[in-house]
This record gives C-alpha cells, sequence and structure tokens, in this order.
C-alpha cells in the first residue's frame, strides 16, 4: 500500500487530482440538471392506514435526486380528498378500493416541484371508518 502511495505521489500532481474531483464534480452537477423519469417509492397514509405505492416520476435530476435521498416522511392524506369504494369480494368486505387517478392527483399536490405520471398498483386497503 505504501509503495502505490509513494507511485501516486512521484508521477500524479496534487493539483492534478484536485481538478479531476472538481471536474468530476461539476459534471455532476450538470448531468442533474437534465430531465429525468424513474420510478419513486411512496409512502402513503390514508385516514391512519399506511401503505406504499410506486409511481412513475419526471422532473429534474437535482428534485428527483432530493426526494430520494431525503423524503423519508409519509404523505398524509384525508379519505375525503380520495375517490373510492368498498370491495365487493367476499371476505373483503371491510376494504375499500381507491382510485387511482385521485390517488395519482393527490400525490402529485403533494409533490409540487415533481410530476407524478402514473401509479403502479394501488392495494386495498382497510376501512378506516370501520376502526
Amino acid at each position: 500500500m505504501e509503495s502505490l502511495l509513494e507511485w501516486m505521489r512521484r508521477y500524479i500532481s496534487p493539483v492534478f487530482l484536485a481538478l479531476l474531483v472538481a471536474s468530476f464534480i461539476l459534471w455532476y452537477i450538470a448531468k442533474l440538471s437534465y430531465t429525468y423519469s424513474t420510478r419513486q417509492h411512496v409512502k402513503v397514509e390514508v385516514d391512519g392506514v399506511p401503505f406504499e405505492v410506486t409511481c412513475v416520476v419526471q422532473g429534474i435530476g437535482t428534485n428527483l435526486f432530493g426526494y430520494r435521498v431525503y423524503m423519508n416522511k409519509t404523505l398524509r392524506i384525508p379519505l375525503a380528498s380520495l375517490q373510492y369504494k368498498v370491495s365487493p369480494e367476499e371476505g373483503h368486505e371491510d376494504k375499500i378500493i381507491l382510485d387511482s387517478k385521485s390517488l395519482q392527483s393527490a400525490i402529485a399536490v403533494r409533490l409540487s416541484d415533481i410530476k407524478v405520471l402514473s401509479i403502479d398498483g394501488v392495494p386495498e386497503i382497510d376501512n378506516p371508518a370501520k376502526k
């Protein structure tokens, strides 16, 4: 290991390494200014019933990176703001089926700086009114 460090000190200038790191950082920042589409897992709580949905979102790379790294909070959405119906299946009488478009628009309002393109697989949830 020491021989590698000695070789690097002898043949590679510290100024070159500093400029190489600075150029990588600037390139990364420049790439994050483009618009990207990706899948984002979003934690949602509807009147005390937590679940997670996968959304396809579009936005500027810095905003998407910020949501991916820093967003650990749960989006609280009141059931009154969503369209839903009671599950007709036997054994699922206490479950409700949320309308995916109304859930998508409710999530989009709360994630204002990125665009929610679609939602994958909205699960049946327990009816909060029956708790």
